[in-house]
């Protein structure tokens, strides 16, 4: 096993924290509630504002075959 290389040069994603795009949707969602209490329009619903789905941890990065970090 000493000489074991991954099949594909993925690794997990490599942001320690959700924080900024978390702080981006609150943002977001404030604004927007701002706006629509001026026009007195309907509040939006807080699930239109960012996708925890697609934060800055979730995903693969792909390395390319170059990577020289494939061991496992």
């Amino acid at each position: 096993m000493t000489r074991s290389r991954k099949k594909l040069p993925y690794v997990g994603a490599c942001a320690d924290s959700d924080k900024s795009s978390k702080t981006l949707a609150h943002h977001q969602e404030r604004h927007a509630v701002k706006k629509a209490l001026k026009r007195e329009d309907d509040i939006p619903a807080s699930k239109a504002f960012g996708d925890p789905w697609n934060g800055d941890k979730d995903g693969k990065i792909w390395l390319g075959f170059d990577a020289a970090h494939l061991r496992k």
